[in-house]
């Protein structure tokens, strides 16, 4: 089965899983069993399915088949090239190939002087009118193909202005960027380019980035701070003919090797093995020299000769154009695409299942536990009532003293549960104190009031090492609050299940782990691309500033909003089960309370009572038998397949 038919089997069972989701949406509306915290986090739920991302970026230096691969791996059947792909520079900048049904086909050119602004790409997505559109006739394979040559377009500029929107000049053949005759640099002519086209795959979620190569990848920190480490798949790919060179053992070990060699998707592919395809060779005497190169690659790399993928990428999507299953055999193509399927969909898919399942498990229990303390309640009331038969007026008015008495223990104890709101908000901005975005606004101010007045790369350095500890003992900090908001919910809701009966369970746990990892990363990104001696010699301090704000301290402040947002929804969610039970035990004691007072002042038949009270029991198991049956087609989806084919 090929990556496409693989992503769309993804696809398919993701579209069943929000169907699953949605019908079990419509049915807690359709029983009443729904509040608005439960829809909301079902909606967020099926939001994050919808807009589910599978995200490959394609890594190199210029020459070395890089658009061919993608051509041949997801476009083979346009029966034409979608990407340019000649000899020479073909993409000369970084390039998404996605879909967005919210805008027309086209292609988003955003220009190279942009870089003088020393703000992110990211930043320039919120400005449409910064960007250069070109439309795309997804009618005319031609007219496609002409309009996708804008992304290989370059100006010539003078050495300074290219020194000044970062790119390195060399004076060796090799260099990526030289003075040419005339005094001028040729250049790119844009900055970053979105392809947005209705392909099926870039339809059902997949982004494909292609890069351009060391110079661009040096230039562009969002590169390697958040597009490449946020990739679910990076393919890393060479040249047969040449191996590893200087400039691609560059990119490995500075984007892409470090720490992630052993990662999960993260592959290398020697490409254009056809160029060893010598007749005059034996077969044996060909797949030797192939075998030799692998192990060069893999060893120079340091990484295990499996992760490195031999292909020709021309020949293969030559043959999956003219059906030559001979050709496209003999490109390895195939062996390729079932590597990054089994690397990259079960990633992805083990990703979306747990989130889900967490998700989807916390609403589920919260609706279980409703229906199992009304079920309670009901089936006191039919106890009591049930105990009523036969018995005279006195014992009737003893039973409506004792529930009486109850109801008002239960209100005696609320005034523990107000309490325990009053500290809980406190508790709640506290953590929010720590953990706001206005705390890391000031940070930043004074950080930058730090290095505008640094005299010394020293000062410079300590001023950005501070500005992370600073970052670190905030989310530290608020990990204390958690955990003492955590310990006081569990102990609350220990009480009343035990003093009141109310089917609370353990509360919701909840971690800061994952964003003191993303300041552990961007602080380890900054000491080894930003801060370092080479750098602090030789570039301006205003623009090291520029650049440290703009890209570091920008993905710093974008992880506390996301923090935040993932601590408000968590309060909401470990509140709210105590909040509903409170609630509907308060009723179940009204309802009882006034039950028995309908039977004593004989406006109610005891019998009548009964079988009412019959009748809605029947309900309330019926809504207990729905919502397992629900749940039984929901963990079926979220099997993992090896689960799934053992229960098969």
């Amino acid at each position: 089965m090929s990556l496409g038919h693989h992503f769309a089997a993804y696809s398919e069972w993701r579209s069943h899983l929000s169907a699953s989701i949605g019908d079990f949406q419509d049915w807690l509306a359709d029983n009443e069993l729904s509040d608005a915290q439960t829809d909301l986090r079902l909606e967020q739920l099926l939001e994050r399915l919808r807009e589910d991302r599978l995200n490959v970026a394609f890594v190199a230096e210029f020459s070395r088949g890089k658009s061919e691969l993608i051509n041949a791996i997801f476009f083979a059947d346009h029966g034409n090239r979608m990407l340019p792909s000649s000899a020479g520079r073909t993409t000369m900048c970084p390039t998404e190939l996605l879909y967005d049904s919210a805008r027309p086909p086209r292609i988003e050119l955003l220009p190279i002087q942009t870089r003088s602004a020393n703000s992110g790409v990211s930043e320039y997505k919120k400005f449409p009118d910064e960007w250069h559109l070109v439309p795309l006739d997804v009618t005319s394979p031609e007219a496609m193909q002409e309009a996708l040559r804008h992304v290989s377009e370059t100006l010539r500029v003078s050495p300074e202005e290219a020194g000044k929107l970062g790119f390195q000049l060399g004076d060796d053949a090799a260099a990526a960027y030289r003075v040419g005759d005339d005094g001028l640099v040729e250049i790119p002519r844009w900055r970053h380019a979105v392809i947005n086209y209705p392909h099926p795959l870039l339809k059902e979620g997949l982004v494909i980035l292609d890069t351009p190569g060391l110079n661009a990848i040096g230039a562009e920190p969002e590169l390697t701070l958040s597009l490449l480490p946020n990739a679910h798949a990076v393919l890393f790919i060479l040249a047969a003919d040449t191996g590893v060179t200087q400039s691609d053992l560059a990119i490995w070990t500075d984007h892409i090797g470090e720490g992630g060699a052993a990662r999960r998707g993260r592959m290398v592919v020697l490409n254009k093995i056809d160029g060893l395809w010598d007749e005059l060779k034996s077969p044996e005497e060909i797949e030797g020299e192939i075998k030799k190169q692998v192990d060069s690659c893999a060893a120079i790399l340091n990484l295990p000769a499996r992760q490195v993928f031999p292909v020709s990428a021309q020949k293969g999507l030559v043959a999956k154009i003219n059906d030559e299953a001979e050709l496209l055999a003999r490109s390895r193509l195939p062996l390729l695409e079932a590597a990054l399927s089994e690397e990259l969909i079960p990633a992805k898919q083990d990703i979306v299942r747990d989130n889900t399942e967490s998700e989807f498990g916390e609403v589920h229990r919260r609706v279980r536990g409703l229906l199992e303390s009304r079920l309670a309640g009901l089936r006191e009331q039919l106890t009591e009532l049930n105990e009523l038969r036969g018995k005279n007026k006195g014992v009737v008015e003893y039973m409506m003293g004792k529930v009486r008495a109850e109801k008002d223990e239960f209100e005696a104890g609320l005034q523990r549960y107000y309490a325990v709101r009053s500290v809980f908000s406190t508790l709640t901005n506290r953590l929010f104190g720590h953990l706001g975005v206005d705390a890391v606004k000031q940070l930043t101010r004074s950080t930058r009031e730090a290095m505008d007045g640094a005299s010394f790369s020293k000062t410079l350095t300590d001023a950005m090492a501070n500005f992370f500890a600073e970052s670190r003992g905030a989310l530290q900090k608020s990990s204390g609050e958690v955990d003492e908001i955590l310990a006081m919910m569990d102990a609350i809701y220990r009480r009343f299940s035990v003093e009141h009966g109310l089917k609370l369970g353990s509360p919701a746990s909840f971690s800061l782990l994952r964003y003191l990892k993303e300041i552990d990363r961007l602080e380890q990104w900054c000491d080894t691309h930003l801060a370092t001696m080479v750098n602090l010699l030789t570039h301006e301090k205003r623009n090291i500033i520029q650049k440290f704000f703009d890209e570091v301290a920008v993905l710093v402040r974008r992880a506390f909003e996301h923090a935040n947002r993932d601590a408000e929804l968590w309060l909401k969610a470990i509140m709210a089960p105590m909040e509903t039970q409170v609630r509907e035990h308060q009723i179940q004691l009204k309802r009882r309370l006034e039950s028995i007072k309908r039977i004593h002042q004989a406006t109610d038949t005891l019998e009548d009572r009964i079988a009412e009270l019959d009748s809605v029991e029947q309900g309330l198991l019926e809504q207990l038998q729905g919502l397992e049956g629900l749940t039984v087609q929901m963990r079926q989806l979220l099997q993992p397949p090896e689960a799934a084919r053992r229960a098969a």
